[in-house]
């Protein structure tokens, strides 16, 4: 999604967006839900990644942290 940003000049998105790779891979898990509820935050209904990029690239990441935000409730509570 940032390469995607960079090329389409979606200066809005761009530094929103470039944190996000990283703590999605090496932050700590505590960390980690709130990252991913930040790169959630992106597809909001008045303001939303979707208007400045395109779905092949917006959807799969959404999909994604979806997963991601599912499994981090799963293991709060306990499963």
């Amino acid at each position: 999604m940032v390469a995607s940003a960079r090329e389409r000049d979606a200066a809005r998105w761009i530094p929103y967006l470039e944190p996000l790779p990283d703590h999605l891979r090496d932050g700590d898990l505590a960390d980690l839900r709130r990252v991913a509820l930040r790169a959630r935050a992106a597809y909001g209904p008045k303001d939303s990644v979707r208007d400045a990029l395109p779905p092949d690239v917006t959807e799969p990441f959404l999909e994604a942290v979806d997963r991601l935000l599912k499994e981090i409730a799963r293991r709060e509570v306990g499963g």
